[in-house]
């Protein structure tokens, strides 16, 4: 029975994952090295790189702050409303990313208030980067709180109340006690965080609008190119997401050993 799990674990994993990390870099690169290149280089593929890092590097600090906040007070206190906060956390977990899209559509489109103040004010939101953020950091809020969460409740309290205790201030503890003991935790939420904010393709696609090189993320990109049958071009962008993936699991590993 033992052997028989894991041949059907490891033919699951190659079906599953290994064969279409292939698929991807074989076609990338069926027209050859140079053709792969011609196709990292075009602008509209180098802008939807860009604004995928700068969408990414924008939210994930956002998170950072949000999960280490509402971890903290999840953990080390006990406070009314603590167990509607934890579902709250969990929401981008069991909404549809495109169902998101279409509530930020909603409210911040030029036929809501938000959206008229917005418009009467100049200010672009919806079809622009503010929009995308908002969408990343919808789908990527949970991670770095949930990775954290069971970590500063397994530490429990005694540490930072000796520290308290003896005069160290809020800050103080918190870098020299809690930090060293959700070092590896926040490192793992801040590394899904950050690939999921990279391979985001329902709520960004929803609120983006798809203009060709301004709103255009890299999976929206991989899309277009792909409905374009322009299948070498399509794969080769998509290869920056399955390489980004395949790192990640390299780190994720090494994260895991600690």
């Amino acid at each position: 029975m033992k052997k028989i799990l894991i041949t059907l674990t490891i033919i699951l994993t190659i079906i599953i994952f290994a064969f279409p990390i292939f698929t991807v870099f074989s076609l990338a690169f069926e027209e050859g090295v140079f053709s792969y290149i011609e196709a990292i280089k075009n602008e509209e593929a180098l802008e939807a790189i860009k604004l995928s890092f700068l969408v990414a590097f924008i939210a994930i600090p956002i998170n950072l702050i949000f999960g280490i906040a509402a971890s903290w007070c999840i953990a080390k206190f006990e406070f009314r409303g603590k167990k509607f906060l934890t579902s709250l956390i969990d929401i981008p977990f069991s909404v549809s990313p495109v169902i998101s899209g279409f509530i930020f559509l909603i409210l911040f489109g030029i036929d809501s208030i938000i959206g008229k103040w917005l418009v009467a004010r100049d200010m672009q939101f919806i079809f622009a980067v503010p929009a995308l953020v908002l969408a990343t950091l919808f789908v990527t809020l949970p991670y770095i709180a949930r990775e954290l969460i069971p970590v500063m409740e397994e530490h429990g309290n005694e540490q930072e109340e000796a520290a308290l205790s003896l005069g160290a201030s809020g800050i103080k503890t918190f870098y020299y006690i809690t930090l060293p003991n959700i070092k590896w935790g926040l490192l793992y939420g801040l590394l899904l965080s950050l690939s999921r904010a990279f391979g985001e393709f329902g709520a960004v696609s929803v609120v983006s609008g798809h203009i060709r090189g301004e709103t255009t993320t890299i999976p929206m990109h991989v899309e277009i190119l792909y409905n374009e049958y322009n299948y070498v071009g399509a794969f080769a962008v998509a290869s920056i997401l399955a390489f980004l993936a395949i790192t990640t699991l390299i780190i994720k590993k090494f994260f895991y050993k600690q």
